[in-house]
């Protein structure tokens, strides 16, 4: 099966939620997004931590046979982010980034990753995204993530990485803002024109949707009745959709519906939990059955049928009328 490679961030968190709180667990881009795609298949990690990294910190991933060489180990002190939640979890104040030894991280990918064929740059400045594309031999698929900061600072270099990359993630603020239009198809059709073959406009917890060149798919949330925690949901969902189509093999219209179903259903088990518990204890069983609860939810009998007078009211309202006009 062939590799999917993560460039991004690993980070410490400090999460709080009216449901809880936990200091220093796991985080960062590129865990959330290697948590998801390792219920699919094998996944190669690109990022840096400073030795105070917790050592037993990602040992779930390695159980799942997550390549780590290439987080490497920096002096200085990790990357740590601090936020809070209110009721509204699609909302969150961020109390304090450190950003330590990820200042200055330069993406240093190993011989060994550089025939990964399916590539996922985390949203890290897009600059480094820039020199990763350059160290990859031949990718079947390139998808990027970014962040309002990098639309508003590094905007030129931003736009070189959407010409370059097969599938661009954003939620529904970011790709306004990116394009400068509040209309969403026309947001999408604006960042489509300008190279990726597919855009998907993240939108929380109501779900996602596929933009292409000739169609659009709408897949919804799933109507979790828990939520504790919804950080890093987003790079779960990408870790599903880019896990899926890995293992799957194919790229047609059906392939991408079908991974940006599997993409939500992974960010719905991001959410059930604080930091990467809920997708650390996910299995691929799990997955097929939250994948077939969102067939079921969206799947209905279509029936076409003509309009009839004596059934159709609209109709049959318009009859009357042209009957009583002089």
């Amino acid at each position: 099966m062939s590799h999917t490679l993560v460039v991004g961030s690993v980070a410490l968190d400090t999460i709080e939620t009216p449901f809880g709180r936990v200091e220093e667990v796991p985080g960062g881009s590129a865990v959330h997004f290697s948590a998801a795609a390792s219920v699919f298949g094998p996944v190669r990690v690109v990022g840096v931590v400073g030795p105070d990294y917790p050592d037993d910190a990602l040992g779930f991933l390695r159980e799942r046979d997550v390549d780590l060489e290439g987080l490497r180990q920096r002096d200085g002190r990790s990357f740590r982010w601090s936020g809070v939640y209110d009721y509204d979890l699609n909302a969150r104040e961020t109390l304090s980034t450190e950003l330590g030894v990820f200042s200055d991280f330069r993406a240093e990918i190993p011989d060994s990753y550089r025939d990964s064929e399916w590539i996922f740059l985390g949203n890290i400045d897009p600059r480094l995204q820039l020199e990763v594309l350059e160290q990859i031999d031949d990718p079947r698929l390139v998808a990027a993530d970014t962040m309002n900061y990098w639309i508003e600072n590094e905007r030129e270099a931003l736009l070189r990485v959407v010409e370059r990359v097969d599938l661009l993630t954003v939620n529904d603020a970011e790709v306004r803002e990116l394009s400068g239009d509040h209309n969403l198809a026309r947001a999408a059709r604006w960042i489509l024109d300008r190279g990726p073959e597919q855009v998907v406009v993240k939108k929380g917890e109501h779900g996602a949707i596929l933009f292409g060149s000739e169609s659009v798919f709408f897949a919804p949330g799933f109507p979790l009745e828990e939520v504790f925690d919804p950080t890093g949901a987003g790079d779960a969902f990408a870790g599903g959709l880019l896990g899926r189509l890995a293992r799957g093999g194919e790229m047609d219209a059906g392939a991408f519906r079908r991974a940006v179903v599997h993409g939500c259903a992974m960010g719905s088990f991001a959410c059930e939990e604080f930091g990467v518990d809920g997708l650390a204890r996910v299995q691929w069983e799990d997955v097929a059955r939250r994948v077939l609860d969102f067939q079921s939810m969206t799947s209905f009998d279509h029936e076409i049928q003509p309009p009839d007078e004596t059934t159709d009211p609209l109709r049959s309202e318009r009859g009357r009328e042209a009957e009583a006009s002089p």
